[in-house]
C-alpha cells in the first residue's frame, strides 16, 4: 500500500457472478464500522447445477474478487461463508427482490449490512493530471549493478533551460509501481507533475519486479530496495539536463527509512524529504499502528488491548527465534495457549481474531519483515547533515506523528543538523489526505490524492533550497 504494510485486522469483501433475473446479479451496500462505512460490491451467479456462487468487493479496500466459499440457501435465506476474510454473512432476499439484508459476522462483531441492486460506482480521482503537459516526460531504464537487476520510471523535465534541480521519488513498503499506485490514487503521479510545474526535474521508479523493472520483490529488504534507489541516484547524475549538485530525494513511509540511510551513507545527495517517515523501530510501529487503526474502526477497547497483547507476543517471538519453522511453532503454540484460557463467552470472538492472526503467520517471518523490525531509523538519522524536511499528517495512524516526530527531531538534534524542519498538518491521513479519522478504509473513499496544502509545503520548501521560487 504506498504505506507501510498493515497488520492490523481488517474487513474484506469479494465479489459474485451476474444475471437479469431472480437473486443473480450485482448488488451494492455498506458496511458501518464504528465511524468508517465500507462499500461493498456482491456479484452472484448460479453454476451449471444450480447452486449459487461468487464473491465480493470491498471498494474502500481495493479488495476485488473475494471467493464466497459456501452460498446456502433456504428459500429466501441466504448463508454465506467468506474464509478468506473470517466472515459470514446470514440474510434474506426480499419478496419483491429489491434488497438482501441481514447480519455480517466477523471478528466477534455482528453487523447489520443491505445490499441493492446495482453496480459500484466508479472512483473519481481530480488530481491526477490529465496530457498534455507542460513539461517533456521520459521513460528511461538503467541497472542496479550491485543486484544485478534493471529498473525502469518515468523522468519528467521542465522545459526551461537546464540543468535542472530533481527529486527522486522512494515508494513505500509492500510492491508499488513509479505512481505508488493505491485505490486509484497515483500520488507520486500528482507530486512529480506539481514539482515539475515548479522547475523541478522529477525520477519516480517501478520497484524491483514491479511494472517494467526487473528482479524478484518477494526476499527483498528495505537494504536491497535502498540499493535500487542509490542506483536511481547514480542515473540521474550521468544526465546532462540534470544538476548533480542539486539531487534529493522523497521518501513515502518506508521511502522514509531509506532518504536518511542513504544520505547517511553519500555525500551526493543534497537534501531529503521525509513524509511519514519512522522515526523509531517497526515494533514499535506496527503496535502503535494496530491499537490505533482498530480503534478508529470501532473495536472495543478491550477487545483492540487483547489484541495488541497478541501482536507484542508475536513479535517478540519473531525477535528471539531466528528459526523460521520453529517461531512459527511458538507463535501456533502460544495463540493455542490464549484460546484455551478464555471463558466460553470471550472465546468465539477472540477465536475469530487468532483465526485471522494464524493466516498472517508466515509473513512474519520474511527477509523484508525481521529487518523491518527491528530496523531503528535514529541512528542514520543522527548522520545527516543535509536539509531535511519531515511532513506527517496529524491523522496519521500508520505512522503516527506523536510517536515519530519527536524522535525523528531529537535524532536530527543529536546530531547537530544546521537545516531541518518538521511540519505536521492538521486532518490529513497517512496518504496526506484530507481526513475524518485517519483510518486506512477511507482512503479510497476521499477524492483527493494528495492535500494541496501538502503540496505547497513540498514545493516551496525544495524550491528554497535549490534557488527556485
Amino acid at each position: 500500500m504506498s504505506q507501510l504494510r498493515i497488520t492490523a485486522l481488517f474487513l474484506l469483501t469479494p465479489v459474485l457472478g451476474a444475471a437479469a433475473s431472480g437473486i443473480e446479479g450485482d448488488w451494492t451496500g455498506a458496511l458501518n464500522v464504528g465511524a468508517i462505512e465500507l462499500r461493498l460490491a456482491l456479484h452472484l451467479s448460479r453454476a451449471a447445477d444450480g447452486s449459487l456462487t461468487g464473491a465480493l468487493d470491498s471498494i474502500d479496500q481495493s479488495a476485488n474478487g473475494i471467493p464466497l466459499s459456501k452460498v446456502a440457501e433456504d428459500g429466501r435465506k441466504l448463508a454465506i461463508e467468506i474464509k478468506a476474510v473470517g466472515a459470514t454473512y446470514d440474510a434474506e432476499w426480499k419478496a419483491d427482490g429489491s434488497e438482501i439484508s441481514g447480519t455480517f459476522h466477523q471478528g466477534g462483531r455482528d453487523l447489520p449490512l443491505a445490499f441493492h441492486r446495482g453496480k459500484a460506482p466508479e472512483l473519481v480521482r481530480p488530481q491526477n493530471p490529465k496530457k498534455p503537459y507542460p513539461y517533456d516526460e521520459e521513460d528511461v531504464f538503467y541497472d542496479n549493478p550491485r543486484s544485478g537487476n534493471k529498473l525502469a520510471g518515468t523522468l519528467t523535465l521542465p522545459r526551461s533551460p537546464g540543468p535542472h534541480p530533481a527529486v527522486l521519488l522512494i515508494t513505500g513498503s509492500g510492491p508499488q509501481d513509479r505512481d505508488e499506485a493505491l485505490l486509484g490514487h497515483r500520488p507520486f503521479l500528482v507530486i512529480a507533475d506539481y514539482l515539475t510545474r515548479r522547475g523541478i526535474a522529477v525520477l519516480r521508479v517501478d520497484d524491483r519486479g514491479m511494472g517494467k523493472s526487473t528482479g524478484k520483490f518477494e526476499g527483498a529488504t528495505t537494504v536491497d530496495f535502498a540499493g535500487d534507489a542509490r542506483a536511481s541516484v547514480d542515473f540521474l547524475k550521468t544526465r546532462k539536463d540534470i544538476d548533480a549538485r542539486q539531487i534529493g530525494l522523497i521518501g513515502h513511509s518506508e521511502g522514509g527509512i531509506i532518504a536518511p540511510m542513504l544520505a547517511s551513507q553519500s555525500s551526493d545527495i543534497a537534501f531529503i524529504v521525509m513524509l511519514a517517515g519512522p522515526g523509531v523501530t517497526g515494533e514499535e510501529i506496527l503496535i502503535a499502528q494496530r491499537y490505533l487503526i482498530e480503534r478508529a474502526m470501532g473495536v472495543p477497547e478491550e477487545m483492540a488491548e487483547k489484541n495488541r497483547e497478541t501482536q507484542r507476543f508475536m513479535l517478540g517471538v519473531i525477535k528471539q527465534e531466528k528459526d523460521d519453522t520453529v517461531a512459527q511453532r511458538k507463535i501456533h503454540e502460544g495463540l493455542e495457549k490464549m484460546q484455551a484460557g478464555l471463558t466460553e463467552d470471550r472465546r468465539r470472538p477472540q477465536s475469530e481474531t487468532i483465526a485471522a492472526t494464524e493466516k498472517q503467520i508466515s509473513s512474519l517471518t520474511t527477509p523484508w519483515f525481521r529487518e523491518f523490525l527491528t530496523y531503528d531509523p535514529r541512528p542514520a538519522l543522527e548522520k545527516v547533515k543535509v536539509p531535511v524536511l519531515v511532513m506527517n499528517g496529524a491523522l496519521d495512524l500508520q505512522v503516527p506523528p506523536h510517536q515519530n516526530l519527536p524522535a525523528i527531531a531529537a535524532a536530527l538534534e543529536a546530531g547537530g543538523n544546521p537545516d531541518y524542519q518538521i511540519v505536521k498538518l492538521a486532518h490529513l491521513n497517512h496518504l496526506f489526505q484530507t481526513a475524518q479519522t485517519g483510518s486506512p478504509m477511507e482512503y479510497a473513499k476521499i477524492e483527493e490524492t494528495f492535500a494541496p496544502a501538502a503540496l505547497e509545503v513540498l514545493g516551496e520548501w525544495i524550491g528554497r533550497h535549490v534557488g527556485i521560487k
